[in-house]
């Protein structure tokens, strides 16, 4: 049995279950009527749940109905072709009336735990599984006796610890077992060699690789073909020298990301790392050098999802890009460092800020779909509040010469039902990391303030 929440979340969901029977009660539908209307996600959701379903039902006469709709889909119960296809069955009859005592009232909830316990009776042959986003009650459920269960098809992964993180140690006798056969070359000023050997098959493009021994040995991964890889030496952009706006690295994952931000041949790059590790700065560095010093892009265009921390202040007045300001603080706080520069005294600073401000443009996601980015650097804050069905919209708005930034901390998520496993900056690091025009990086090391690091190792 599907609650209403796993259906707006997931909209797909009832071919999700194979070879497995799904019921829906009609208080499921009635709370799917009441929520179809608005513009946002979840409304969207709801909508598409119901073209679903309509197009499942408009051939079915009420025998179908009584007997199950069969669902469409592959079914690989243990790899059998045969296996019986899961059906669609909906509530056709009032149930007992079986709860507790101490679940009184007819809340949406209580119906559906209800309709469980009739399920379980009139079929004691049958495991009847409640599958529901909402913790209190699959609690509820289980205190019943009804098994209960997340909704685990949304998750990317089953632990947040298998997320590839970008990047890779060397072992102390990596050259011992992978310099035979190795070419070296230079091209263009840059390093390259080729290596073989047992490690490289664990490597995917652009990955970064480093030897923690003294010789300060940092490379990126271009090309892999079996057990064969063409490594390229990455550039060093901890000294003054080879600043980015001013920017320079202050630690080595750091400067793996300004590398991947100013390589021209990586369209997606994400970033990931805790408060105060650099990932806005080192980003919006890295996009007005490329914007203002190289003409690579247009212009900045930045925006997040607008899920605030506490109590919402309601609307905003203004433009949309006024609109937007209240949440763009973190744009704000970081141009006021990368204009700090005393030269022109405050008029300089003044005219410098109103230069940014005409090639920074701050965008909502609400008006994104159907738009067309040409030569743009998106930067997408806080992306770990978006679901993956929204990380796909937004991507896919790229044209050509456009390179997509998502920065986000997965431990920080807002938006209800979102965990750190099936949220959409984790699906979509998951989904890049063999392509060979995206790079992933995560950043370890707070360089906010001595106060903020401490801050983040005890509470």
């Amino acid at each position: 049995m599907l609650d209403t929440n796993v259906l707006m979340h997931d909209p797909t969901s009832i071919f999700r279950f194979d070879e497995h029977d799904i019921f829906l009660p009609m208080v499921v539908l009635e709370e799917l009527d009441a929520g179809k209307k608005g513009m946002t996600e979840s409304a969207r959701n709801v909508r598409q749940v119901s073209r679903f379903i309509d197009e499942l039902v408009q051939d079915a006469d009420k025998h179908r109905i009584d007997t199950g709709i069969e669902l469409p889909g592959e079914h690989r119960l243990n790899g059998n072709s045969n296996a019986r296809p899961g059906r669609l069955f909906f509530q056709t009859r009032l149930s007992q009336p079986l709860l507790p005592d101490t679940l009184p009232g007819h809340r949406a909830d209580n119906t559906i735990l209800e309709y469980c316990l009739s399920l379980q009776e009139q079929q004691p042959e049958a495991r009847v599984t409640l599958v529901s986003k909402d913790i209190n009650l699959r609690i509820k459920a289980t205190i019943i006796g009804v098994h209960a269960e997340d909704y685990f098809n949304d998750k990317t992964l089953d632990d947040l610890d298998l997320l590839f993180c970008g990047s890779a140690p060397l072992g102390p006798d990596f050259w011992d077992s992978h310099s035979q056969d190795m070419d070296s070359w230079q091209e263009e000023g840059r390093t390259f060699y080729r290596v073989q050997g047992p490690q490289v098959v664990e490597w995917t493009p652009n990955q970064f690789l480093f030897a923690e021994d003294d010789s300060q040995f940092e490379a990126i991964v271009r090309s892999v073909d079996d057990q064969t890889a063409v490594i390229e030496l990455i550039q060093q952009f901890h000294g003054e020298r080879n600043s980015v706006w001013g920017v320079t690295a202050r630690n080595r994952e750091q400067n793996f990301a300004l590398n991947l931000l100013t390589d021209e041949s990586v369209d997606f790059i994400s970033i990931l790392g805790p408060a105060g590790t650099g990932k806005t700065l080192l980003t919006l560095a890295a996009g007005l050098a490329q914007t203002l010093e190289a003409n690579r892009y247009r212009e900045i265009i930045m925006t997040r999802v607008t899920v605030p921390l506490g109590e919402d202040i309601g609307f905003l007045p203004g433009t949309e890009e006024e609109k937007m300001e209240p949440w763009m603080g973190a744009l704000m706080d970081n141009l006021e460092v990368l204009t700090q520069s005393d030269e022109g005294g405050d008029w300089g600073r003044a005219a410098t800020n109103d230069l940014l401000r005409n090639r920074i443009k701050i965008r909502s996601l609400n008006f994104m779909r159907g738009r067309t980015f040409l030569n743009r650097y998106i930067i997408l804050d806080e992306a770990q509040n978006l679901t993956s069905k929204q990380m796909k919209a937004l991507i896919t708005r790229a044209g050509p010469g456009t390179k997509v930034v998502c920065l986000g901390n997965v431990s920080q998520i807002d938006t209800p039902y979102l965990t750190e496993t099936t949220s959409g900056l984790t699906y979509v690091v998951n989904r890049f990391r063999n392509w060979t025009h995206s790079g992933h990086v995560t950043l370890l090391r707070g360089e906010r303030s001595r106060l903020a690091d401490h801050a983040s190792d005890i509470l």
